[in-house]
C-alpha cells in the first residue's frame, strides 16, 4: 500500500479528522520515511471505537486494558486511544507525529521496529531517504 492508497482507504472512510490519526507503517509512509506498508494502521478516540463496534467491527481489547483493537478489513486495523506525543495534519490527514510514532515503534521493541527507529532517527538527523 502507497501513499495514494492510503490516502485513498482514508478519504472512503470518510470519518472526521477528531475521530482518528495515522500510526505505524502507514504513518512512516506519510511522513515520507517508507514507499509502501503492508496494512493501514489507525489509532481512533473512544468514541469512533464505539461507533464501529455498534456498527459490528470485530474487536477484542488489548492486553494491557488500555483499549480496543479492531479489524475492518484484512489492511485496516484501529487501535483505540493509540497515541504518543501529538498528531499533525500531512496533506489534510491525521497522523502521529514523528516523535510520537518513534516512540510507539520504541514501546512496541520488535525488531522491525527498532529498524524503522533507525530511519526515523536518520530522517530526524538528514532529512528523508525513503526506504522501499
Amino acid at each position: 500500500m502507497d501513499r495514494t492508497d492510503i490516502l485513498n482507504k482514508l478519504r472512503a472512510l470518510d470519518w472526521p479528522k477528531e475521530d482518528y490519526w495515522v500510526v505505524a507503517g502507514a504513518a512512516m509512509v506519510l511522513h515520507g520515511l517508507r514507499a509502501e506498508t503492508r496494512d493501514l494502521d489507525l489509532g481512533c478516540t473512544t468514541a469512533r471505537a464505539d461507533i464501529l463496534a455498534a456498527a459490528g467491527v470485530p474487536f477484542r481489547h488489548m492486553d494491557d486494558g488500555s483499549g480496543r483493537w479492531l479489524t475492518l478489513d484484512g489492511e485496516v486495523e484501529v487501535f483505540e486511544n493509540w497515541l504518543c506525543d501529538r498528531t499533525e495534519l500531512v496533506e489534510g490527514v491525521p497522523v502521529v507525529s514523528l516523535q510520537g510514532l518513534r516512540q510507539m515503534k520504541v514501546a512496541l521493541g520488535r525488531e522491525k521496529d527498532r529498524r524503522d527507529v533507525a530511519l526515523i532517527d536518520a530522517f530526524l538527523r538528514t532529512g528523508p531517504a525513503i526506504q522501499g
